[in-house]
């Protein structure tokens, strides 16, 4: 065909050239597509304890693309749409030293979990190779600065916290403060509830001194269970566990939980009997070592968030 003076015709090798070039692109689309790989893990240091806001470095050594995650505050990460391969991992924190993982095979189709423990920044350590001298990226020559976040390859958006954790974290805390506030308050008609009880039973049969009692332990069990409600409708973190004192807070709670009921229950009954003349016979005779018991779990459960041990 002759067009403007010149001949143009079509290379019959140019679709030859185009199927060898689409043979070798579609391996790498393919891999592409299937870039569903999940890796996860918890970095902790010492006796299991997390290490929030962990910057972990995902290269995939083959085109050296590079994914960042940053732990939680329960220490957990995760990195999604992997691709398989052979990737390098490099896990830093302030305050620990840098861990480096040079060869760590991927595959799309498993889900890989791996958990790391960060040692001191002067024990620093590593697989597959560490070097020293990395440990603090972009550092201040002079060792009398202090570094920042920045220096420690931080950039702002991973240093900032999640707004909705962080809310509930704080709706949490004022919850349990007023919880810890009631509970001191209810202690003191608790105990003039405990002395009273001496003269509304036995010998005293004077009506003046069971209507103080009942009264005292009525105004008890009303603020008791206004203290529990903070307790139960105080949202909870997830990934935080109880340990140390708290445990034995909450486990003291199923003991003078079921007491708050069941000694006025008794009180009720030992009271009407009393009321009529009566000596305290059968299941309101289980009043006060009941109630004994109850007011002991409390103060117990008060003194181990008071107190450390």
């Amino acid at each position: 065909m002759i067009n403007n003076g010149f001949r143009h015709s079509i290379d019959p090798r140019l679709p030859l050239v185009a199927i060898c070039l689409l043979l070798q692109l579609s391996p790498t689309l393919a891999a592409q597509a299937v870039a569903s790989g999940t890796m996860m893990g918890r970095i902790t240091e010492g006796s299991d304890i997390p290490v929030p806001n962990a910057t972990l470095t995902l290269t995939l050594t083959s085109t050296q693309e590079a994914r960042r995650s940053t732990t939680r505050a329960d220490g957990c990460y995760k990195f999604e749409g992997l691709a398989s391969g052979i990737y390098h991992l490099q896990i830093e924190a302030a305050g620990f030293g840098v861990v480096q993982i040079a060869s760590l095979s991927i595959e799309s189709s498993v889900e890989t979990v791996l958990d790391e423990k960060l040692a001191p920044s002067r024990q620093a350590s590593g697989r597959g190779g560490s070097d020293s001298n990395q440990q603090l990226p972009n550092a201040p020559s002079s060792s009398n600065k202090e570094p920042t976040l920045s220096d420690l390859g931080l950039t702002p958006e991973q240093t900032q916290g999640n707004p909705q954790e962080q809310a509930l974290l704080d709706k949490r805390t004022h919850m349990l403060k007023i919880h810890q506030r009631m509970g001191l308050i209810t202690t003191i008609p608790l105990i003039a509830t405990v002395v009273t009880s001496l003269n509304a039973g036995g010998k005293n049969t004077s009506s003046a001194s069971r209507d103080l009692h009942l009264a005292l332990g009525a105004v008890t069990g009303d603020l008791y269970f206004i203290t529990a409600y903070y307790a139960i409708r105080a949202p909870r973190v997830p990934g935080t566990k109880t340990r140390g004192p708290i445990h034995f807070h909450k486990t003291m709670a199923w003991i003078h939980g079921p007491g708050m009921i069941v000694t006025p229950i008794l009180g009720a009954i030992a009271f009407e009997q009393k009321s009529k003349g009566e000596r305290i016979h059968g299941i309101a005779s289980a009043h006060g070592p009941v109630a004994i018991v109850t007011a002991g779990a409390f103060g117990a459960a008060l003194l181990s968030v008071s107190t450390k041990f």
